[in-house]
């Protein structure tokens, strides 16, 4: 009987290591045809969202749909025309005083692994779950934090990736 439970142990074992190693290979299947080298920008058309409170601007498909901006004006989300579970956001908040991280601090604490073309260090997050794929930029500059994302369906991720990187890449801070 123990020999049974130790086999029955061992292929769950070995069941959870292959499900997330498979997990992981399709993760990087799927990411390693979205490199964002070969993105093409010059053929779309873009109008710039720019934040007048927060003082941050974003590129987007000019034929984007935005929705409605909430009124403490943090930011705004805009869909595709295509398909209208696409989106990118992008908003800010105030760090409470007790709370302020630099961006050094920020940069060690968090690792930071993207620079805008501003020259800006942040954190890129990418996930990709059963349903939903998703690209989060987050800065930090003085006592605000800057967020900006692109989602779309998991399997249709692969087609937006170069978009939402090119977009984050031109994310900027006027007050930077």
């Amino acid at each position: 009987m123990a020999t049974a439970n130790k086999t029955c142990s061992l292929r769950r074992r070995i069941y959870r290591f292959a499900a997330s190693v498979s997990g992981v290979i399709a993760l990087l299947i799927m990411l390693w045809g979205c490199t964002a080298n070969d993105f093409n920008a010059g053929a779309i058309t873009w109008k710039t969202y720019s934040n007048s409170r927060y003082g941050f601007e974003f590129p987007y498909p000019s034929n984007w749909t935005s929705l409605a901006a909430p009124e403490n004006d943090d930011g705004i989300a805009f869909i595709s025309p295509q398909d209208n579970s696409v989106e990118i956001r992008g908003w800010a908040s105030q760090q409470p005083p007790n709370s302020i991280v630099t961006e050094q601090e920020f940069a060690k604490k968090i690792n930071s692994n993207f620079q805008t073309a501003q020259g800006v260090s942040g954190v890129m997050v990418v996930e990709v779950d059963e349903r939903v794929g998703s690209m989060t930029l987050t800065l930090i500059h003085g006592q605000v934090k800057y967020y900006w994302r692109g989602r779309s369906k998991s399997q249709e991720f692969q087609n937006y990736y170069r978009l939402f990187y090119y977009i984050a890449e031109q994310y900027q801070i006027s007050k930077f």
